[in-house]
């Protein structure tokens, strides 16, 4: 596949399962190695990056946010989103100050330190979300981020996801979703491992080249 994203772009990926949503975004991620091609995130050859290296980036400059939210249940949602941080070595108090910025900007001001079981579900993928963002992330990759929520509630996700595109962030979403891409900049369509079909989405956005994968692909 031939595949250019934009800074602050918000992608909506779609296709059946099996299509390959989920391999182009651990390709992009780091998580997966590609076995051909050329695969470039935030200006770097992933193929010439260590593990640790790799492991680094996804720490201080990609997030991931999953259909299941992966909270910790025993930490705060403030503990939860300062984990990142503090993994990269920043001070406690400093982590926790802006994991509660992050989650003052995705709606949950005042919620840090209520524990996962404690909010909603739209509470809890919206804290993951902050946790994806916090420091100076600037991907984000979500993999059905609105699997497990009703329609309403998706809806408010996707709003929250376009919101920070709006702020900068970049953004690639993987959906069965057709609602959810009246979100994004542009919709790509996946089909066995290809790209089918791109269209526009609900929005529109311009920027610099912040991912790009050239005859990229993984076995697998």
């Amino acid at each position: 596949m031939d595949l250019e994203i934009a800074d602050g772009e918000f992608v909506v990926v779609m296709g059946t399962s099996g299509s390959g949503k989920t391999t182009l975004l651990n390709l992009i991620g780091g998580l997966d190695r590609a076995t051909a091609g050329r695969l470039q995130v935030l200006g770097m050859d992933l193929a010439g990056l260590s593990e640790a290296r790799l492991a680094q980036l996804r720490m201080v400059s990609i997030g991931f946010v999953f259909q299941e939210f992966n909270l910790l249940p025993e930490l705060t949602l403030q503990e939860n989103v300062a984990l990142p941080l503090e993994g990269a070595g920043v001070a406690r108090a400093q982590a926790r100050r802006r994991a509660d910025e992050a989650l003052s900007r995705v709606g949950l001001t005042g919620l840090g330190p209520r524990f996962p079981d404690e909010v909603s579900g739209g509470q809890q993928q919206r804290a993951a979300i902050a946790r994806a963002v916090v420091g100076e992330r600037r991907l984000l990759l979500a993999d059905e981020p609105t699997g497990a929520l009703d329609s309403a509630t998706g809806a408010q996700v996707m709003s929250t996801l376009r919101e920070l595109c709006d702020s900068g962030v970049t953004a690639i979403v993987s959906t069965h979703n057709p609602a959810n891409a009246e979100h994004a900049d542009r919709v790509v369509r996946m089909q066995d491992g290809r790209i089918v079909e791109t269209t526009a989405g609900g929005s529109r956005a311009s920027g610099t080249d912040d991912a790009e994968l050239r005859d990229a692909g993984a076995r697998g």
